[in-house]
């Protein structure tokens, strides 16, 4: 088996037991009421709080919003399924967060780096590999041709950046005691790289 196909059978895999897991509060929300799209917005929400909380260098309450934005993603289309709402314009509205949230993340690090040229130009290029894995991957749908395999995609993006953003604390804690200061922001910078070459 190529790694092509060995890549998306762990995908389904992941999925399958993410669904598994969050099963029991995608039934509590259904019962609750709660439509679909109004946790895709709360999940908007998250990565806009996470976003800010990054441009102040506040990576703690980053990593937790990052993961509340992350796990409403997860959420939304599987309560869709689960109530029978789902929809062209939901799965649209869907999208549309998922990339203004990642470009939240993004703008909140290009925000915090502004005054060093190499890691601004890092998140830009981190930004733009992101956008092109999403557009590429649409533009294929479109075409009616088969999705290219890769790295990258959507999830992986997001737990390479999470792991990132949430290592930052430990670091900072280590550069204060070795005193070497870049190492702070060192888990960031290397999951920045990691998503604009491998994007």
């Amino acid at each position: 088996m190529d790694d092509g196909h060995a890549t998306e059978r762990y995908r389904k895999a992941g999925r399958a037991l993410l669904g598994w897991l969050l099963s029991p509060l995608v039934d509590g929300l259904a019962a609750a009421g709660v439509h679909a799209n109004e946790v895709t917005v709360v999940s908007l929400v998250a990565g806009l709080v996470a976003g800010a909380a990054l441009a102040f260098d506040q990576f703690g309450w980053a990593t937790a919003a990052i993961l509340f934005a992350s796990l409403g993603d997860a959420v939304d289309g599987m309560l869709a399924r689960r109530t029978g709402s789902a929809s062209v314009g939901g799965a649209l509205l869907d999208a549309a967060v998922d990339r203004y949230g990642e470009f939240f993340i993004l703008a909140g690090l290009a925000v915090l780096f502004h005054e060093s040229t190499p890691m601004l130009v890092l998140v830009l290029l981190a930004l733009a590999g992101s956008f092109m894995v999403s557009y590429g991957s649409a533009k294929a749908e479109a075409l009616r041709v088969a999705v290219p395999d890769g790295m990258m995609r959507r999830a992986e993006r997001a737990t390479v950046l999470c792991v990132g953003v949430a290592m930052v604390p430990f670091a900072g804690v280590l550069a204060r005691r070795l005193e070497v200061p870049w190492l702070q922001h060192a888990p960031i910078l290397f999951a920045l790289g990691i998503v604009a070459v491998a994007a």
